[in-house]
């Protein structure tokens, strides 16, 4: 081998090197943008699994046996969350779930820690939680975990009504 095709040689050898080092690259964001979104995926199913479950539930305490036509009769703010030790099976109504958090390890992947919130709403501004009674409340379910970047948040609104 002369000069020149050594020189190509190499040139060859460093455009080869750089292109393998692309391409090892591209396929690390892919994999772990790939595992982001199935955690995120993982994360938003248990969410709304949760809400779901607290969907299903009395509105209030007050309200599990009675109709209530009163806000007075409602929770007060200050008391939501479970009663006198009423565990997570004896849940009867939304607002037990304030507060209430747990580590699901059931997926293969990741353990995902899920924390809930519930509280009365402003009838104006439904993203601002208020210590005032109203007949209606925001339920939140923030989903975390070691192996996801973000926090995934999920919320719906859950109103009383009756009708006469």
């Amino acid at each position: 081998m002369n000069t020149g095709q050594m020189i190509l040689t190499m040139g060859a050898m460093i455009f080869l090197s750089a292109m393998v080092l692309r391409v090892n690259t591209v396929s690390l964001v892919n994999t772990t943008t790939m595992y982001n979104t199935k955690f995120d995926i993982l994360a938003l199913s248990i969410g709304n699994t949760m809400l779901e479950e607290i969907s299903n539930k009395a509105f209030d305490e007050n309200s599990t046996n009675n109709t209530l036509t009163k806000k007075s009769s409602l929770t007060s703010s200050n008391n939501l969350g479970p009663d006198n030790n009423e565990t997570y099976s004896k849940f009867d109504d939304i607002d037990d779930y304030n507060g209430y958090s747990y580590s699901d390890s059931t997926m293969p992947s990741a353990i995902f820690n899920v924390a809930c919130s519930v509280g009365y709403v402003n009838n104006t501004n439904p993203d601002q939680v208020i210590s005032a009674k109203r007949w209606t409340k925001k339920i939140t379910v923030k989903i975390s975990s070691k192996s996801m970047e973000d926090t995934v948040t999920v919320s719906t609104l859950y109103s009383y009504w009756v009708f006469r």
